[in-house]
């Protein structure tokens, strides 16, 4: 099998990418800084891609991808958390380098698979909680992820052979995470739903990124029951 993956040098790409090729499989991977792992596996394919330059995308894809001609399943998993604010203290600039990374450079890739050759069997959103529930703070990030789950429906009626599905992973003790429960970055007073992260995450019931992969990987099969452009959260399947 073949897996494309955004986002393969750190947190759930990064053990994504890694449990994959554990099992034999390749991964063609883009993320801006690299697969950390030495030396390469001879299963990992990969291309450096900052996502905000989206005049890049096409032109890595088509390097990366030019000898696959099926990709099993396509993770779309890269993303940025933004500035936690109010939403009428977020600017309209931190808001477009949000949806730029989390929205738009999504579908540049899905427009890429549409525009050529290569087959994608299923294709994976990662999504958030967060796009539905809308608390305080989140702002941007909230505001990215209710597109993208948009976007997953929207795209659904346009890649027909494609099974397209925006999944929330549940919580996942990442760089995100780590941020969050750093008590100098956030005002948990005034936002308080980043409190409750930050005692998940102490109280060792946050699932660390290799366990969130292998829940991810196992439930795969189990999406396809889905109707395509469904939006997914994890938490409802375990």
């Amino acid at each position: 099998m073949a897996y494309f993956i955004t986002g393969i040098s750190s947190g759930l790409g990064l053990s994504l990418s890694n449990q994959i090729m554990g099992s034999g499989q390749h991964v063609y991977g883009v993320s801006r800084r690299g697969h950390p792992q030495e030396p390469k596996s001879p299963y990992l394919h990969e291309s450096k891609l900052d996502l905000l330059d989206l005049n890049s995308i096409p032109g890595t894809l088509a390097e990366l991808l030019k000898e696959p001609t099926t990709i099993d399943v396509a993770i779309l998993n890269a993303g940025i958390l933004g500035d936690i604010s109010r939403m009428s203290d977020t600017s309209v600039a931190q808001l477009e380098r949000i949806m730029t990374v989390n929205v738009w450079a999504n579908k540049i890739i899905m427009d890429w698979f549409l525009q050529n050759p290569v087959q994608v069997d299923q294709l994976i959103l990662i999504s958030s909680g967060a796009a539905v529930n809308g608390g305080k703070g989140w702002s941007g990030y909230s505001l990215s992820k209710a597109a993208l789950n948009m976007l997953a429906q929207l795209y659904a009626h346009e890649l027909s052979a494609t099974h397209v599905i925006s999944l929330a992973p549940g919580l996942v003790d990442t760089a995100m995470q780590e941020f969050i429960s750093n008590p100098g970055n956030i005002d948990t007073n005034e936002f308080p739903s980043f409190q409750q992260l930050r005692d998940a995450r102490q109280g060792g019931s946050m699932p660390t990124a290799p366990e969130a992969a292998a829940r991810i990987i196992s439930i795969l099969p189990e999406l396809k029951k889905f109707d395509s452009g469904s939006f997914i959260d994890i938490r409802d399947l375990l």
